[in-house]
Order: structure tokens, then C-alpha cells, then sequence
């Protein structure tokens, strides 16, 4: 499983919803304002609030997903970015020392 494409899609699937939300909250206020239940200027604000709390809660969403699957793959043991710099370091430094010893030896 790519995590990384199961995250885009998650996060896609969350921007499609908050589109078809305001999108809906768009025919709702207009239909409001043909009745007269609702001026245009609070419409406009309505929707503008609206779809800023949208947002919000996008980006809220977002990084408790970010957060869950950061957690989910170290619970299966998946190694972090750091780990994996810090061994590659550690292989490095062996592997001198390796050819340095070799190197003692033949002379």
C-alpha cells in the first residue's frame, strides 16, 4: 500500500466534499434570497464565513490524518525519514573504516 497515495486520496475526497458543501450552501442562500428571507450582502457574508469554517476544518482534518498515519506506521514498524538518514550515516562510517582496515592491511 502506497501511504502517501491513500493520503491524496483521503485529502482529495475531503476537497470534493467541502466543494459540493459550498456549492449547496451557494443554492441554498440564493434560493433564500429569491424569497426574500435573506438580502444578497448577508448571503455573500454567510457564504464567505461558511466557507472559510470550511476550510478550517479541512486543514484541521488534514493534519489529524497526517497525524494517524504517522502513528499507524510506526505502530507496524515502518521507520521514520531520520532513522533511515541516521543508518545510512552509521553504513557509511562502517564501510570507511572497512576500506581503511583493508587498506592497513595490504601495505
Amino acid at each position: 500500500m502506497d501511504d502517501n497515495n491513500l493520503l491524496k486520496q483521503l485529502l482529495m475526497i475531503g476537497i470534493g466534499t467541502t466543494s459540493l458543501v459550498a456549492e449547496k450552501l451557494q443554492e441554498v442562500t440564493d434560493q433564500w434570497v429569491k424569497e426574500g428571507t435573506l438580502n444578497p450582502d448577508d448571503a455573500k457574508r454567510f457564504i464567505d464565513e461558511m466557507t472559510q469554517r470550511l476550510k478550517m476544518d479541512q486543514q484541521s482534518l488534514e493534519e489529524l490524518m497526517q497525524r494517524q498515519i504517522k502513528n499507524m506506521m510506526q505502530d507496524i514498524g515502518v521507520p521514520r525519514q531520520a532513522e533511515l538518514d541516521e543508518l545510512r550515516g552509521r553504513l557509511d562510517r562502517l564501510e570507511r573504516q572497512i576500506r581503511d582496515l583493508e587498506n592497513r592491511h595490504w601495505r
